[in-house]
């Protein structure tokens, strides 16, 4: 026996290779099978493999994502294979957490997965906009059409009430920042993922669950946007131009066009009577001198946006090395006079194979970018102005015969006035080098050392000159800052398979710093015109802010899967983290989670309609260490003084000064904790021409910390950071897929996504019950203010004097969290030609409108143009009954109490078209180009909200924050666009 075992070994041999694309990229994770037989491998990072088989073996090469293929073996020992990639290649391979390609069959939670094609389809500047209604369970919000404005996205609901709810942003396994900056007068900022090139991007995956996110400690715990960058291909080089531009023209609010500017009836020609109102006369009727007034459009004031985007991008290499560089340049001028936002992007990335064991990734990001913006909201900023202006108002001239500022009213600057003498100017330069080293020395084992940066300085520059009109002295404000952000990841990576089973196993150690420092300048009393230097102010300040905090992370993951039938996946991480107290700065956290693939159970005819069929659960508990620096302690803050002529801080006669702050503290601050539950269901049927995924999910946050929670004042503070919220957020997340049709030459691909989620705060802290739009008991973040008195089935209560009751205490008004979302997308293809519309779909969600606010009590609102005597539906709280007294229409209008100012911001948009023509390779055999393509795309072409009197109501104009969310305040409106792109291949 022992002599037949040896003569079998010896017709054994080491079969050794390489599988990459067509492409000639590498190919990991494909499995080697020996047909017939047990001996199995799979291929390593760089695609290469070895197994030991007899030289007659017929070897099967399978890959999720590419078909399968049968290799044999006929006596040969070095192979080079090609796979080719299977028509469901994007849905059925997905990046998950420190960037791990995994099947998405084996899955244990829920992901979702676009393609750089599907994001540079969209034509947005700022990659989370082109997330927006495309992935169930992820709400994006827009703060204004401003060029380079920021966006904000939650996943999966806000689970923190002090520390951010935004989802964490990964670049090929590092984390990036993404805060929103330039913020210095009122209005919005920009968040620094718009640096971030969209033409760089290969795919964008989401990560929702607490399941899917644990690697990624504490800022995992709000979800994570993973986004993987473009790699060369193993071939000639190849360099593709492109250029598009696009013209915007903005979605205006309706106003009232038929009365001039005055009160009770009367004129005010602007001049001689200065006035904010416009319940003067009708414009029909009124003459001035003898002359039938002219109507002046407000609106005029806008232009139309004009938006360039061009790059070349170069890519190729060999067997053992690739490479891709990308240089874009963008420039959009919004529709706001003086607004632009402006880009250079230049990004490279290399990988190369040294030797047989080690295999390298280096890339380099860099950006350039310049915004220039002017103050929105309620404000100084021209909208809040402009929105006010009565049609029978000229605003040319600008200036008065001798120099000074013309106005309609007085102690607002004019419109044309402010574009010309106030400016916010933002130039960032960002860098994000990222180096990459995996160590195979064995088929199972790889090391990889990933090695990431983010670095960013930011100069902004807020100049206002001086405004005698409004008695303004004038202003500038400079702040520099210097941004770095480092992240280590070293991770040991096994694989192991026995029998049925393959084992997974990964073990890591992560450190991350962040670090920030900013120089605030403050010049006041400008006495040089045009000089917008700081040196000629009258009168200086200044601040400097700094901190810095550290993470260090262990962690480990095992997927354990059992004949491609069942897996099962334990995830744990245990984090230090420098923001908390020292006998507090670690705490675990981990998950479970089990996938079942039910359809193997079931014999082939049945397969032939239900070709795939999964269940999932998972339970995850992370933590989040969810407060600033430096609120462990008290530290000491700049003091100040209160005179006559206002409010100012020291330094006083050449004397500095300082006082504790009158927030308390907390030395004993401990991490708030995310727990989750997940259930989850896919099926597929008819060979994948239908698909479904269905996810519910329940998380509830605790330990929430809270700053500024009130103490008693005989401490000598007003407030101390504490652990004692929760929140909890439940929903259902479906995403279905369709291809009706598929020939050979036509295709046409259906998806939609629906997402219902719900949430309530269960608990602040010890005898508090509400912190600004957060109450016990009620959803995060509604609306709360006057409101008016009603009777028990919710009609108005009207008072002896025609008008609605105001009701002597506040209430709740409004919730800012949707009913549900709901996206559908069509996309065809006929020959070269592909066309591809998306509706977007909010059901509910409340808007506090405070245009319509200023406009009720100016007369502005087109609903104002209803003035005459009116009766308000109600109940008369004088006998009960109908009301029937009538009141003037000015006076009811300018009685609107904050409940009026609500609506419901329901919308359904047409958010994208899209027609291509990909013009046909045999066309282009005798030019030097490889390929070329023409595109056409239409971008917010029609909103429809049937209960908002904005433009859009998809809008946040005061940026990001928690607390304003849902508030449409004199920001610059959302655009339709139109543009055309010409794509170039030699």
């Amino acid at each position: 026996m022992m002599c037949c075992s040896v003569a079998a070994m010896a017709q054994q041999k080491a079969i050794r290779g390489k599988i990459t694309d067509t492409n000639g990229s590498p190919v990991p994770g494909v499995t080697i099978r020996e047909k017939g037989g047990t001996t199995a491998t799979v291929s390593a990072a760089d695609g290469t493999f070895q197994i030991n088989v007899t030289e007659n073996t017929i070897l099967l090469l399978s890959s999720v994502g590419f078909d399968s293929q049968e290799v044999a073996v006929a006596g040969r020992t070095d192979f080079n294979i090609s796979l080719t990639g299977s028509a469901v290649a994007l849905t059925d391979v997905v990046v998950t957490a420190l960037g791990v390609k995994r099947e998405k069959r084996t899955l244990t939670y829920s992901t979702q997965q676009l393609s750089g094609v599907e994001i540079a389809k969209t034509k947005e500047p700022n990659l989370v906009n082109t997330l927006a209604g495309k992935i169930p369970g992820v709400q994006i919000t827009s703060s204004s059409g401003t060029a380079g404005a920021s966006a904000a996205i939650v996943i999966r609901g806000m689970t923190s009430v002090n520390g951010s709810n935004q989802a964490l942003f990964v670049v090929d396994g590092v984390p990036i920042n993404n805060d929103e900056t330039g913020q210095i007068a009122a209005g919005s900022g920009s968040n620094r993922v718009v640096d971030i090139d969209p033409a760089t991007i290969e795919s964008v995956n989401v990560l929702k669950g607490a399941a899917a996110t644990t690697l990624y400690g504490s800022a995992g715990a709000r979800g994570v946007v993973f986004i993987t960058t473009k790699n060369g291909g193993h071939k000639d080089p190849t360099v593709t131009l492109s250029s598009e531009l696009s013209f915007e023209k903005p979605w205006l609010p309706e106003r009232q066009t038929k009365y001039a500017q005055g009160t009770n009836g009367i004129y005010f020609d602007g001049e001689t009577n200065k006035s904010s109102l416009s319940w003067g006369p009708l414009m029909d009727t009124l003459f001035v001198n003898g002359v039938k007034a002219k109507k002046y459009d407000p609106y005029d004031f806008f232009r139309t946006g004009v938006t360039t985007n061009s790059n070349i991008s170069v890519d190729g290499g060999n067997s053992n090395s690739s490479y891709f560089a990308s240089y874009s340049y963008f420039d959009q001028k919004s529709v706001m006079p003086e607004n632009f936002f402006k880009r250079h992007s230049f990004f490279v990335k290399y990988n190369t194979k040294m030797g047989q064991y080690f295999n390298s990734t280096f890339q380099f990001n860099y950006a350039n970018s310049e915004q220039n913006r002017l103050p929105e909201g309620a404000s100084n900023g021209p909208l809040f102005v402009m929105l006010g202006q009565p049609i029978s108002w000229n605003p040319f001239p600008v200036l008065n015969p001798d120099g000074t500022q013309r106005g309609y009213r007085l102690s607002r600057n004019m419109p044309y006035w402010t574009i010309d003498n106030i400016s916010n100017n933002t130039r960032v330069n960002r860098f994000i080098p990222v180096y990459t080293l995996n160590v195979t020395p064995t088929k199972w084992l790889t090391i990889t050392e990933r090695l990431g940066a983010d670095l960013y300085m930011e100069e902004v520059k807020y100049t206002e000159r001086p405004s005698p009109q409004i008695g303004l002295t004038g202003q500038i404000h400079h702040i520099n800052t210097n941004f770095r952000q480092f992240n280590n990841d070293l991770m040991i990576n096994t694989h192991h398979s026995f029998g049925d089973f393959n084992l997974d196993v990964l073990f890591g150690n992560n450190i991350y710093s962040q670090y920030s420092e900013a120089m605030n300048t403050t010049g006041t009393g400008l006495t040089i015109d045009e000089f917008n230097n700081i040196s000629g102010a009258s009168a200086f300040s200044s601040a400097q802010y700094q901190y810095l905090t550290r993470k260090v992370g262990f962690y480990a993951q095992a997927n354990l899967e059992y004949n491609r039938f069942i897996s099962l996946a334990l995830t744990g991480r245990y984090d230090g983290s420098s923001v908390l107290a020292a006998e507090k700065q670690f705490y675990p956290y981990g998950s479970v989670a089990t996938s079942f693939v039910f359809s193997e159970l079931f014999g082939e005819g049945f397969r032939r309609t239900m070709n795939f069929g999964k269940l999932r659960l998972s339970y995850a508990t992370v933590g989040n260490d969810g407060v600033g620096p430096y609120a462990l302690n008290t530290p000491y803050v700049r003091a100040g003084r209160n005179t006559n002529a206002g409010y100012f801080e020291f330094p006083f006669q050449g004397q500095s000064g300082f006082l504790l702050s009158t927030t308390l503290g907390n030395p004993n601050l401990t991490n708030e904790r995310l727990n989750e539950y997940e259930a989850g269901l896919e099926m597929n049927f008819f060979k994948d021409r239908l698909t479904f995924e269905g996810s519910y999910f329940y998380r509830k946050s605790v330990n929430g910390i809270i700053p500024g929670a009130l103490i008693s004042s005989a401490t000598g503070f007003t407030g101390t950071t504490i652990n004692s919220a929760e929140i909890e957020n439940k929903g259902i997340e479906l995403l279905v897929g369709a291809t009706p049709v598929k020939t050979s030459n036509f295709t046409w691909r259906a998806t939609a996504n629906f997402s219902r989620i719900r949430n309530k705060v269960l608990a602040l802290a010890p005898g508090i019950d509400q912190l600004g739009r957060l109450i016990v008991g009620q959803p995060y973040n509604i609306f709360y203010g006057n409101r008016y008195e009603r009777t028990p089935d919710g009609q108005l209560l009207i008072g002896a004097n025609g008008l609605p009751i105001v009701a002597s205490t506040q209430g709740i008004v409004g919730n800012a969290n949707p009913d549900f979302m709901m996206g559908l997308n069509n996309a065809f293809s006929y020959k070269q030609f592909s066309l591809s519309f998306f509706f977007d779909w909010k059901r509910g969600g409340d808007v506090q409108n405070d245009v319509n606010a200023y406009g009720y009590t100016y007369g502005t609102v087109k609903a104002t143009e209803d003035r005459g005597q009116l009766v308000i539906p109600g109940i008369s709280d004088v006998d009960d009954k109908p009301n029937t007294v009538p009141v003037a229409g000015q006076t009811y209008w300018q009685s609107r109490q904050y409940e009026s100012t609500i609506q419901d911001g329901t919308f359904i948009k047409l958010r994208n078209v899209s027609l291509s023509y990909d013009l046909n390779r045999s066309l282009l055999n005798r030019t030097p180009f490889k390929s070329a393509s023409l595109s056409v795309t239409g971008r917010n072409l029609w909103i429809y909200a049937p209960h908002f009197d904005g433009g859009d109501p998809e809008v946040s104009s005061y940026g990001t924050g928690n607390g304003v969310q849902s508030v449409y305040a004199f920001t610059t409106p959302t655009s339709r666009s139109f543009n055309v792109a010409l794509k170039i291949g030699f």
